[in-house]
C-alpha cells in the first residue's frame, strides 16, 4: 500500500471513528431515559401509563423497522437542515444516531426489566419516590446490562457508518467502496476489513471487561 493509501486509511479510520462515537454518545443520552420511559409506564411500573407506553412503543418500532439505507436518504432533508449539507462525517452522524437511538432504548429496556422487583418493593416500602428508584435502584442494578448493550450498539453503529459511506459520508466504507471495489485495489479492500475487525474487536474486549468490572461490585 503506497503512503498515500496509507494515509487515507488513517483520515478514512479517523472519520468512522468520529461517526460511530458521536453518534453513539446520542443515542445513550437519547436511547436510555427512552427505555426508562418505556420500563416505569409499563404495565405493573412505579408510574404506569399504558397510553404513553403503547405509544411510544409504537414510535420506536417504527423507526426500527425502517432498513438504515432507507432511514439514510429519507433524512437528507433533516440532516440538511441540522448540518447545512448531506454528505461528510458530520453528516452522517444524523441518520446513525436516529437510527440508533431506538435500537438502543429496546437494549435497555430489556436490561432494566430485569432488575430484582422485590429491591424496586423495599425501596418503595422506605418511602422512595419515582426518581429514588430509578437513580438509586434501576439504573445502578441495570448498569452491567446497560453498558453491555451500549458496547453492541457502538459495534453496529461501526457497520452502519460503513454502509453511510455509499452515499458520500466517508469512513472506512467510503474508502472501500472508492477505491477497493470502483478502482479494484484489493490491497485496499482487504486493509479496510483488516482495521474494521480490529476495531470492533477492541470495542467489544474493553466492553467485555467493563462490564465484568461491574459485574464484580
Amino acid at each position: 500500500m503506497t503512503p498515500i493509501m496509507l494515509e487515507l486509511l488513517i483520515r478514512s479510520l479517523w472519520e468512522t471513528i468520529l461517526m460511530t462515537v458521536a453518534s453513539g454518545v446520542i443515542s445513550l443520552l437519547a436511547g436510555l431515559p427512552l427505555g426508562l420511559a418505556l420500563v416505569v409506564t409499563a404495565r405493573g411500573g412505579i408510574a404506569e401509563n399504558l397510553w404513553i407506553n403503547r405509544g411510544l412503543g409504537a414510535v420506536i418500532n417504527g423507526f426500527r423497522s425502517v432498513p438504515f439505507i432507507i432511514l439514510l436518504v429519507a433524512l437528507i432533508p433533516l440532516t440538511r437542515l441540522i448540518v447545512g449539507t448531506a454528505l461528510g462525517t458530520w453528516a452522517a452522524i444524523v441518520p446513525l444516531a436516529i437510527a440508533a437511538t431506538p435500537y438502543y432504548a429496546r437494549i435497555a429496556e430489556v436490561s432494566l426489566r430485569e432488575v430484582d422487583r422485590g429491591l424496586i418493593d423495599a425501596v418503595r416500602a422506605m418511602g422512595g419516590n419515582r426518581w429514588t428508584i430509578i437513580r438509586e435502584v434501576l439504573v445502578p442494578e441495570a448498569l452491567p446490562g446497560i453498558v453491555a448493550g451500549f458496547t453492541v450498539t457502538l459495534v453496529t453503529l461501526i457497520g452502519a457508518s460503513a454502509m453511510a459511506g455509499a452515499i458520500g459520508a466517508g469512513g472506512l466504507g467510503d474508502l472501500a467502496i472508492r477505491y477497493g471495489y470502483q478502482r479494484f485495489e484489493t490491497s485496499v479492500m482487504i486493509a479496510v476489513v483488516a482495521v474494521l475487525i480490529v476495531l470492533v474487536c477492541g470495542i467489544q474486549w474493553f466492553g467485555d471487561r467493563l462490564v465484568a468490572k461491574l459485574d464484580r461490585r
